[in-house]
């Protein structure tokens, strides 16, 4: 039976993951898969993360199953680190996933169970696996215009143009902050209007938030973010921890569902855990317990926010080196858009032809979109980047 299956496509961010570690040229410079790395060009284990985990090594005493919806302390805490003083927690159901991937997976599918013929908009571009898990549930999606190629900044008059199309029972994604795969972010005032919109039609929001704390700070990210549940009958919201928190391979994430009504919690909660069980059953409590231990502990949720904004500052500080050596090469600012733009992406505007050159010639490599992880990139290596980018002719 087995030869009967499809073949599917090669995921390009793992071709080129391989490409790249094939590649025996000194200096290369991997610009490809979303991992914050630090001036030594290494993925850190968070402090806050190692003092937790030794905690849990020393005092857990079982690994036995825990609830469908995951560990309560956790969830609690991430609603709360998420929603704040938003809306009740009566109004709240949250349940623990395999990473942010899995929240936006089993939102998927509470949607779908919700209501089936249910279109789902998405941004132009958005994260490859947006699209990819909707056509594999064979939800209906459609796109709104976001990013404007011109100024590398949002095409929100656009995005507002295609979002008049939105239904009653419709679902609009937005991606809660750092957009990925663009780096560039709804403003303040044009959340509002989203939200507005979005209320006026009668669809669902739904909010993709990947990199809370690497915009511009923990409380600010979130505050778009609450800002739309606060203000709508419903949202979805899936979070993930593995930027934040560096918990990347350990697999931590929370699906929120929020409602005005306080009635339909339960049946809220009630579906969060059936599509747990359905899906992985029990979801995983080693990094969801390393969070919960982090947040409720003063001093360790201290030093994690203090680690998350060196991270974030370095993100930061690279892109201004990078805006500003290119420049220095080029004596124009066209390139200013990186150090406005915010979290770990960016999309350069390269062309496939101008890709291959920075791969074949100059060993840089960034997925074939442009998108590049400007959270990859070293200090030292920005001069060389510079330099590459103004010798492809861009």
């Amino acid at each position: 039976m087995f030869e009967a299956l499809p073949v599917q496509p090669v995921d390009p961010i793992l071709a080129l993951m391989e490409a790249y570690g094939g590649d025996t040229r000194p200096g290369k410079i991997d610009l490809g898969i979303g991992v914050y790395r630090n001036a030594a060009g290494v993925t850190p284990v968070m402090r806050a993360v190692k003092a937790a985990e030794e905690r849990l090594w020393r005092e857990q005493e079982t690994k036995s199953y825990i609830g469908f919806l995951g560990d309560a302390a956790f969830n609690d805490a991430m609603t709360g680190l998420v929603l704040g003083d938003a809306i009740p927690r009566a109004n709240v159901a949250a349940a623990a996933t395999p990473g942010g991937t899995g929240a936006v997976r089993q939102a998927f599918e509470a949607i779908q169970a919700a209501n089936p013929v249910a279109r789902v908009f998405i941004s132009d571009p958005s994260w490859v696996n947006h699209a990819s898990m909707l056509d594999h549930l064979g939800l209906a999606r459609s796109y709104y215009r976001y990013f404007d190629p011109e100024t590398r900044g949002v095409a929100f008059d656009a995005m507002m143009a295609d979002l008049q199309a939105v239904k009653a029972g419709d679902v609009v994604l937005l991606h809660g902050c750092c957009h990925n795969p663009t780096g560039a972010d709804l403003n303040p005032v044009e959340w509002q209007a989203v939200r507005d919109l979005i209320a006026d039609r009668g669809a669902l929001a739904m909010i993709d938030l990947a990199y809370m704390g690497l915009g511009d700070g923990v409380e600010e990210d979130a505050a778009l973010v609450r800002g739309m549940v606060s203000g709508l009958p419903e949202c979805l919201i899936a979070v993930s921890c593995s930027k934040n928190f560096g918990l990347y391979r350990d697999r931590a994430g929370l699906l929120i569902a929020t409602a005005q009504d306080p009635a339909l919690q339960g049946r809220l909660k009630g579906t969060l855990a059936h599509l747990n069980r359905q899906n992985f059953s029990f979801p995983p409590d080693h990094a969801t317990r390393t969070v919960s231990t982090i947040l409720q502990d003063d001093a360790l949720r201290a030093d994690w926010q203090a680690e998350l904004t060196e991270m974030r500052g370095r993100i930061n500080g690279v892109r201004r080196a990078l805006a500003d050596e290119l420049q220095r090469l080029t004596g124009s600012d066209r390139f200013h858009f990186l150090a406005q733009h915010r979290g770990m992406f960016s999309r350069l505007g390269a062309t496939p032809d101008q890709i291959r050159y920075l791969r074949d010639e100059h060993a840089v490599y960034m997925v074939g979109d442009s998108r590049m992880n400007v959270a990859g990139l070293t200090e030292a290596a920005v001069p060389v980047l510079a330099q590459a980018i103004v010798d492809a002719g861009l």
